[in-house]
């Protein structure tokens, strides 16, 4: 969208202050891992039934096309990569016809309803984490191939690794289809999908990436479909208690790892108190309604129940949610706004041991 454009400059302009980096020159590359927070159109090329190709999703995307986008518009990974000066989307990797440039620049592994804990994808049909890792795999051999061995290392060595999933663990797999609950404790889970990503991280890190962001929960709580299917519009306070101690035990995590890393940059990026102050203070941020998605009526509607034929609200923009789950182009452009203030101040700050 145009305004993107703008608004980007106001915040470079803004972060100025306090950095003297030049944000396009940051990473020859982004690659990202993750969920339907990330998925910028895998799940079109697998046959699962969690799939965003079609309207009303993609409807203030560029061109107005459904593109397999959980949300009406850009995601923060296609922000980052437009931000970064690299390119204004970010291709999913199944994509057919990626280009050379797409390869050197960046590509988007992340599936619509998978998790760090494989059984919660298998649930959806959907790409695990175990296999995003093998399609990333397959990614430096192709990069190889197109600019050679010495280059590619530098590419990856370079890149800005974006890692994003876990809520689809605890909504799915541990409060409402309860799988894991046979198995865990909540905190027992909490420390099974804590081992799973760390695991996740230091294959990354010996297949040659070095800066990595890793996202915390959201307020699961406060979802529009978590509140629906319990019959209340309040938050469930349970829920977010539990995403907070998760968030604790991560933040300590990289912290640990990272020692254990020589040369490794990672940074926690908070999704939980930007979400909680938009929530709390909606119309400090433009918004006008936060406990239901802009499709459908405030129920369940998402992915394969939010088609052309539900009730869509008149503009998402006041919507803090696009459907029962997903966030707004609106609140994604927010949350980047935060993340990109607090990657300029760890960079500034960062000698490569510390976490934000």
């Amino acid at each position: 969208m145009a305004v993107t454009f703008f608004i980007f400059i106001v915040l470079l302009k803004l972060s100025a202050v306090d950095s003297s980096h030049n944000i396009t020159n940051l990473f020859k590359a982004v690659l990202v891992f993750g969920d339907s927070t990330a998925d910028s159109g895998n799940n079109n090329y697998i046959s699962t039934p969690f799939k965003a190709d079609h309207r009303p999703y993609g409807q203030d995307f560029p061109g107005q096309i459904p593109t397999g986008r959980f949300s009406n518009g850009k995601l923060v990974p296609d922000f980052w990569v437009s931000l970064l000066g690299i390119k204004q989307t970010i291709p999913p990797y199944l994509q057919p016809n990626l280009t050379n440039y797409d390869i050197r620049t960046g590509v988007n592994f992340a599936s619509a309803g998978s998790g760090y804990d494989d059984v919660t994808a298998r649930v959806s049909d959907v790409i695990t984490m175990t296999k995003q890792m093998s399609y990333f795999k397959e990614y430096i051999k192709r990069l190889k191939k197109v600019v050679g061995v010495k280059v590619a290392k530098s590419i990856v060595e370079g890149a800005l690794v974006s890692i994003s999933a876990g809520t689809n663990d605890f909504t799915i797999s541990f409060y409402d289809l309860r799988t894991r609950r046979s198995d865990f404790a909540i905190g027992g889970y909490q420390n099974f999908v804590l081992k799973k990503l760390q695991s996740f991280i230091r294959e990354l890190y010996k297949l040659g990436c070095r800066t990595m962001v890793v996202s915390g929960l959201p307020p699961m709580g406060c979802l529009p479909i978590q509140m629906a299917s319990r019959f209340t519009r309040n938050c469930l306070k349970e829920q977010n208690f539990d995403a907070r101690i998760y968030n604790q035990k991560l933040i300590k995590m990289l912290h640990q790892i990272q020692s254990s890393l020589a040369g490794s940059r990672i940074m926690y990026a908070d999704i939980y108190n930007p979400m909680m102050e938009m929530i709390q203070h909606p119309q400090k941020h433009g918004f006008t309604e936060t406990k239901i998605g802009c499709c459908g009526i405030g129920f369940l509607e998402a992915g394969p129940i939010c088609t052309p034929f539900t009730p869509l609200c008149l503009n998402p923009s006041n919507h803090l949610f696009f459907d029962s789950i997903h966030p707004s182009e609106a609140a994604y452009r927010h949350i980047t706004k935060i993340l990109l203030k607090d990657v300029i101040r760890y960079l500034n700050i960062s000698s490569g041991h510390h976490v934000l």
